[in-house]
């Protein structure tokens, strides 16, 4: 869905998209000649098909350095993408993460229909699945036609991997932990490969915006209390895809259900992230007793302690992760505590943690206020 939401919010640029063999070769052999004939203000879509072209738009936008956006650049190859950008327009390009469909972009369109929040997880956030309500694409083709589509352009054109079969076993693989500590090792032992080629593999999918991993909140590099990252999948339907789960239904009672909540509570706060605080660090904690906070916000150098449960009505047995965190770093460096849930309306649970609906984000960036006290 980039690129129409690129169009709908630069109506006034023209779009020019590489995805045509004839324009990207343009583009990349005579690149003085593709910008005299798609001048700016332009969209330039899938931009990594013409490598020799960065370098051309960076003596234009240092042409002209008070005059910004006049090149909004989009790709779907974020590994070759990135590698571009940091060597020619660093510190010239805005750069913005687009994943799917946020819950609160969901919930409030009119696809929603009634549909449940499972639903949506289990369907996953690409805009093309919901796009008609009416006549919706076969969600198990549709994501057949994504992962092979994926598989024989990004990967086959980055990594050079000679079975392509091995890899789509590294996905699924990766699929099955996600919301898991990572073990390199072992998930390479799984898959038949080292853990210096799993370790590999999985940059390409951080890079493709398909993985992103948390690492464990530490106050210095030198006290890091588990050194293992928590592995998530950023669309929850094509993990459910990938580990063969037919139904929304099927998926909520599944022993992978809580996993997979957590992914999606995860995913919501990436996308708040990357939409409207991109300086906040997201981490997760755990001490070696094994009590853990699924996901930490760091704001203004405090902490929005956030732990996921799938239940409907969490109590004060849920907080112990929260308890050791707030013991270990002071009530004063806790700015919130929270347990995203599947509760309908927020309550207090003990004397300061707030019961949350986990399904989409809520504002965490002023100190928390206390609702009126109110069992579930």
């Amino acid at each position: 869905g980039k690129s129409s939401a690129i169009e709908r919010a630069f109506p006034s640029h023209r779009t020019v998209s590489l995805d045509l063999a004839s324009t990207a070769e343009m583009a990349e052999t005579r690149p003085e000649a593709f910008l005299e004939t798609y001048p700016p203000p332009v969209i330039i879509d899938e931009v990594q098909y013409a490598p020799a072209l960065f370098r051309h738009l960076k003596a234009r936008v240092d042409a002209e350095r008070t005059a910004p956006g006049r090149f909004i650049l989009t790709g779907s190859q974020g590994y070759e993408l990135m590698a571009r950008l940091s060597d020619s327009l660093a510190g010239r390009a805005a750069i913005l993460p687009l994943l799917g469909l946020s819950a609160s972009e969901w919930s409030a369109s009119a696809v929603r229909g009634s549909h449940t929040d499972w639903d949506f997880v289990w369907r996953g956030s690409f805009p093309e699945l919901w796009a008609e309500p009416a006549s919706p694409p076969n969600r198990d083709r549709w994501y057949q036609g994504y992962v092979a589509t994926y598989l024989e352009r990004d990967v086959r054109s980055v990594l050079r991997v000679s079975s392509l079969r091995d890899f789509e076993r590294f996905i699924r693989a990766c699929a099955a932990r996600t919301g898991q500590l990572l073990n390199m090792a072992d998930l390479g032992r799984d898959v038949g490969v080292s853990a210096t080629t799993a370790r590999e593999w999985l940059s390409v999918l951080q890079a493709s915006n398909l993985v992103t991993l948390l690492e464990p909140y530490h106050r210095s590099l030198g006290k890091r209390l588990v050194k293992s990252p928590k592995l998530y999948f950023t669309d929850t339907g094509l993990a459910a895809f990938l580990l063969g789960f037919q139904s929304a239904a099927t998926l909520s009672t599944s022993r992978e259900a809580g996993a997979f909540f957590e992914t999606h509570v995860v995913g919501q706060w990436l996308r708040w992230r990357d939409w409207f605080c991109p300086s906040v660090s997201l981490w997760f904690w755990q001490d070696r007793s094994g009590a853990e906070v699924d996901l930490l916000l760091e704001i203004d150098a405090q902490l929005v302690a956030i732990e996921c449960k799938l239940s409907e009505h969490p109590g004060p047995g849920d907080l112990r992760g929260i308890e050791r965190l707030t013991a270990m770093y002071g009530a004063d460096r806790i700015r919130a505590a929270y347990v995203a849930c599947g509760t309908k309306a927020p309550y207090l649970i003990g004397k300061f943690v707030e019961a949350r609906p986990g399904w989409d984000v809520w504002d965490v960036t002023r100190s928390s206020t206390s609702p009126s006290p109110r069992t579930p």
